[in-house]
């Protein structure tokens, strides 16, 4: 779960890490006001959207003062923000982080991430921040340093000081990169984090370290003991199909074809994507409905699947285990029935009770599409997909 970059500042803030004075506004008159706040003169007004980019895109500017800052958000506030990360349908700005302006003489890129090889926390920096890190791995490869923190021992100051003499940081500002170091290291591993970004990290023109900017996402799995995280949840942020899903339990990702999937089991969904693109289709989406899902869960995930107006045909590709398929075959008969579904149902049942589920889809009376393989089941799919289309 991803979350605004002012929430990110005052997190990491509570634990040490210095940011720039700043204030929230939802309408043009409190972003003016907040400016006043602030002293009245120059200040920075930044678009709060879960996208990178912001500022190439618009999203940021420096304004000189209240009456700049009201027209400026009377432009953006409401609008789709277009950025390079955000898709073409752009993320909707309704907040703005309203900021004082600082005296940077120095960028630093700080990133802390799961390197999932090593299995460990993972601190990736760079003496050039302001830059997005896949840009500084392109450009300037040589300028990233990592360093892997030690679980048992967690980020120990010697590290830290390391780190700082490899970014060419000298005086007080080591100790103070350390100090902002250990903060961001405590938030990321306290709160269950899965990566803690701040770029740039300005050096001050007095010699100061600031987060000038932040990012955080974290363990969706965890946020059941981090109510006080999942209350900074912003579904306006996030892909309505995906939301419906999270809110329901259902594990899914939208993606950009025509054929709905409903599967079980991460590995098998991927493996039936694959084979849909082998088949010359393209999947609409990865849904992963869990172990002993029920009739209703089904129906559940049937809904979920057709929020999305792009789906022709659904593929249900189950290999039951834990699940039955006699419990899925009864779900994907109730969904046809309940939903009023229109369009083609292609399902493929394998593992425990398939018999009675085939069974079940045979006699239900209803025009469903039963494959015995994956390779069967995909080519079926994009058959029917493919008349769809062509209003078959």
């Amino acid at each position: 779960m991803d979350i605004h970059e002012h929430q990110a500042k005052n997190i990491l803030a509570t634990f040490g890490v210095p940011i720039p004075a700043g204030h929230l506004a939802f309408s043009p008159e409190q972003a003016a006001y907040n400016c006043r706040r602030l002293g009245g003169g120059s200040c920075v007004v930044k678009a709060q959207v879960h996208s990178g980019g912001r500022g190439e895109a618009g999203g940021v500017k420096l304004c000189k003062d209240e009456q700049d800052v009201r027209e400026f958000a009377t432009r953006l506030l409401g609008t789709a923000l277009v950025t390079r990360q955000s898709g073409a349908g752009g993320k909707p700005v309704h907040r703005l982080w309203v900021e004082a302006v600082t005296d940077i003489a120095r960028e630093i890129y700080l990133g802390f991430v799961l390197d999932r090889k090593s299995e460990r926390i993972m601190i990736v920096a760079s003496g050039h921040g302001g830059m997005e890190i896949e840009e500084l791995a392109e450009s300037d490869p040589d300028s990233l340093v990592r360093m892997v923190i030690d679980p048992a021992a967690g980020l120990v100051e010697f590290q830290a000081r390391e780190l700082a003499f490899k970014l060419d940081l000298t005086g007080s500002q080591i100790g103070d990169f350390v100090n902002t170091l250990r903060a961001c290291y405590r938030a990321y591993r306290d709160l269950d984090a899965m990566m803690v970004e701040i770029n740039p990290l300005a050096i001050t023109g007095s010699g100061e370290l600031v987060a000038l900017d932040a990012k955080m996402s974290f363990d969706t799995n965890a946020l059941y003991r981090r109510p006080d995280i999942l209350g900074l949840r912003d579904t306006g942020q996030e892909d309505s199909r995906e939301a419906t899903a999270a809110d329901n339990g259902l594990a899914y990702v939208g993606l950009d074809g025509d054929i709905g999937c409903i599967i079980n089991g991460a590995g098998l969904a991927m493996a039936t994507m694959d084979m849909i693109k082998l088949a010359g289709g393209e999947p609409a989406n990865f849904l992963d409905i869990g172990g002993g899902a029920s009739p209703e869960r089904v129906v559940t995930a049937f809904r979920v699947v057709m929020t999305d107006p792009n789906v022709r045909v659904i593929l249900v590709n189950i290999f039951a285990g834990i699940n039955r398929c006699d419990w899925i075959a009864e779900g994907v008969v109730q969904a046809y029935r309940t939903l009023d579904l229109k369009l083609p149902v292609v399902v493929r049942l394998s593992g425990t009770n398939v018999a009675e589920g085939r069974q079940i889809i045979e006699t239900s009376g209803l025009p469903l599409v039963s494959a015995d393989t994956l390779a069967d089941a995909a080519t079926a799919a994009f058959k029917a997909s493919s008349q769809q289309g062509k209003g078959g």
